[in-house]
């Protein structure tokens, strides 16, 4: 009727310490799986509140929201800009979503401009979404490779 539980009962011990491993998940992102084989996801994005302004260049492997104000160049896997963000200067990245405004060059694979995006500069893309209501001025050039740093006129070496 009942039966022995081998939870709290003490394991073998293990002189070595316990590894990560990194699995590739469907969608094709790494996660991270730890002891008790947990996966955990990549970090959530870094987040640039409204009341924030940023004088400098931004530079990550991972995705940033922007809703404050950058005078810069930004370059990061995911960028989203958002409704109340201004940002001035040159955005590279894989996924740019913009629903604020954007004065400089836009390079990303997948461009996304939203009805409330304001982009005053000139986009290289792979592909390019932009949405009814959009406010864009500035001209759009398709490149297989719009990543590549010799595309760009500007002079954001990243480094």
């Amino acid at each position: 009727m009942f039966s022995k539980s081998r939870i709290n009962e003490p394991g073998p011990k293990s002189t070595e310490p316990e590894k990560k491993s990194t699995d590739m998940a469907a969608s094709g992102a790494p996660q991270t799986t730890y002891p008790g084989g947990a996966p955990r996801s990549k970090p959530a994005a870094s987040i640039l509140s409204a009341d924030l302004t940023v004088v400098g260049n931004l530079k990550t492997t991972g995705d940033i929201q922007v809703e404050g104000v950058v005078e810069g160049d930004i370059r990061a896997h995911l960028l989203t800009v958002g409704e109340s963000a201004t940002i001035r200067g040159e955005i590279v990245a894989d996924d740019i979503v913009i629903n604020g405004r954007v004065i400089g060059r836009v390079r990303g694979l997948k461009v996304r401009l939203t009805s409330t995006a304001r982009v005053e500069g000139d986009i290289v893309h792979k592909t390019i979404a932009i949405e009814s209501g959009a406010h864009f001025e500035g001209s759009v050039q398709r490149q297989d490779d719009p990543l590549q740093t010799g595309a760009s006129g500007s002079g954001f070496v990243p480094g």
